[in-house]
């Protein structure tokens, strides 16, 4: 008897993505006059449950199908923040990629330039229509 086809399991991409993309965006931080962004690993966790959640639910939106939205997640990995954005992207293979796409849409660029912010977590998951990107800014409470 044949076996039923595999649904793909979403699977974290490697962490130097997220160190990559943090550095291009404290780049263009440093260029606007911000302060850089440092990883925090409460934001990467927040960031890497949505995009493995969007990966294998297969929606595309800050707030899940049950309506907790970024605050919520932000919140639950244990970061107690004053302020927070959220970027998300579905494509790019590269940090470079994803950035451009950030830069290129004012309200991400808005979020990335925002000096207020001072942590980061990125999340990236591969999975069918992905890679899934989530980006979690915050500044702490």
């Amino acid at each position: 008897t044949p076996s039923a086809p595999r649904t793909p399991t979403p699977s974290a991409t490697p962490p130097d993505l997220e160190e990559q993309a943090t550095a291009l965006v404290n780049a263009r931080r440093a260029r606007a006059g911000c302060g850089p962004l440092r990883i925090d690993r409460r934001l990467h966790t927040a960031a890497q449950r949505h995009s493995a959640d969007m990966a294998a639910r297969q929606y595309y939106e800050h707030d899940t199908p049950e309506g907790k939205g970024p605050d919520d997640r932000i919140t639950a990995a244990g970061y107690s923040w004053s302020s927070w954005g959220e970027n998300l992207d579905r494509g790019p293979r590269t940090a470079a990629a994803a950035v451009n796409d950030w830069m290129g849409d004012s309200m991400h660029r808005d979020n990335l330039l925002n000096c207020t912010y001072t942590a980061v977590g990125v999340g990236v998951v591969e999975g069918p229509g992905g890679p899934w990107w989530t980006q979690d800014l915050a500044a702490p409470r």
